[in-house]
């Protein structure tokens, strides 16, 4: 199957990958974001703000009809954790799908939309929940943007204008820079400031709890999925690797990807260190050539999601944050990712891509100014 898909949010972490994986199998892709994807591909891109109606409007009146739209376009305020619950963040959210969706259904386009949530459905940031987390459960009481735009797109589904699927990945990698939530780009830096310290690279992050990642490509694979199948229609899906993983377990993969040893763990509040080592950062980029100098658009916000993912604040062992994926394999869609094999695949990408400095580079500035600091 193939259609016109539109994919709002494209140069985040999961629509950088959704347009790289429909554009392969040869769908028409528009990208809507106010910055291009970085993806070597056959698109089109429209660079529009989605908190601006009229620009927004008229970017979208201008397109061909569309079958598709994934959605994962996000405004986040400057505090990440904090914003969650900010009326202000909640609104936005809701307007910036409104803009999308309704140029195309007041024209008649009657498009397949695949809208993005996560754990926080579940609550994960105001209290733990019981393992593991299902789709079945009823709606968590708390006020969430989730929430609001799941009712206009119900709405507008029970009035015929469109099909939905909505997605509740767990933790989100992949090679995207400058965004909201990808700990990538982050894990990245912060090996390099370690590296320029004269350090292994040590885990700033609190206790040790069992999580869940999940995989920007393997959602990919999922929506593309979820565009032809009926058994997708009007559902939620919690989607993962399928395995478990411990931040302290994994630590020596991302280690050994960065190029360096494992350093004792320190705990540090990465949203407050990384800023203040903007300038080291600039001056390892500088002397290793990267292509990003500039620390804010390497991570964005990621360094708030950082400290909240590695249990950074926590007073006590976190619970443990699981879903079941049961319903999505019982919908037909299989697809898994060993998340180690992730880890290194992802670092070595934005390695590649000259964003993050290779593991020999690494390597030998830590020597060098362990060497110095004797």
């Amino acid at each position: 199957m193939s259609g016109h898909v539109l994919i709002a949010g494209a140069s985040g972490v999961i629509g950088q990958a959704a347009v790289a994986a429909f554009a392969a199998k040869g769908w028409q892709v528009t990208a809507l974001s106010r910055r291009r994807p970085a993806v070597v591909a056959d698109y089109r891109h429209i660079s529009v703000d989605l908190t601006d109606p009229a620009a927004s409007r008229a970017a979208l009146e201008a397109l061909p009809a569309v079958t598709h739209v994934v959605y994962a376009a996000l405004f986040e305020e400057p505090d990440l954790v904090k914003g969650w619950q900010s009326a202000s963040q909640m609104n936005t959210n809701l307007a910036m799908l409104q803009v999308v969706i309704a140029p195309l259904t007041e024209r008649g386009d009657r498009p397949h939309v695949s809208l993005f949530q996560g754990t926080k459905a579940y609550g994960v940031h105001i209290r733990p929940f019981p393992v593991p987390a299902r789709e079945s459960w009823p709606r968590h009481d708390h006020d969430n943007f989730y929430w609001l735009q799941e009712d206009y797109l119900r709405a507008r589904a029970a009035e015929g204008h469109l099909t939905m699927t909505i997605w509740r990945p767990q933790v989100v990698f992949g090679s995207a820079v400058g965004v909201s939530m990808n700990l990538i780009p982050v894990l990245g830096v912060w090996a390099a400031i370690c590296a320029a310290e004269g350090r292994g690279l040590s885990f700033p992050g609190g206790p040790a709890y069992l999580l869940e990642a999940v995989d920007a490509d393997l959602i990919a694979d999922a929506l593309i999925w979820a565009a032809g199948s009926g058994r997708a229609v009007g559902e939620t899906f919690n989607i993962t690797n399928g395995d478990v993983y411990v931040w302290q377990n994994v630590w020596p993969v991302i280690a050994e990807a960065t190029g360096l040893p494992v350093a004792e763990p320190h705990r540090a509040v990465l949203a407050e260190v990384l800023p203040a080592k903007a300038a080291l950062w600039r001056k390892v980029a500088s002397e290793q050539g990267l292509a990003q100098p500039d620390l804010a658009a390497m991570v964005g916000h990621s360094h708030h999601y950082a400290d909240f993912t590695f249990a950074t604040h926590a007073r006590r062992d976190p619970a443990p944050a699981l879903v079941s994926t049961i319903k999505l394999r019982q919908a037909g869609f299989g697809g898994c990712m060993d998340t180690e094999a992730m880890f290194r695949r992802l670092i070595a990408e934005l390695q590649d891509s000259n964003l993050l400095p290779s593991p020999k580079a690494l390597a030998d500035l830590a020597v060098y100014k362990e060497g110095a600091h004797q």
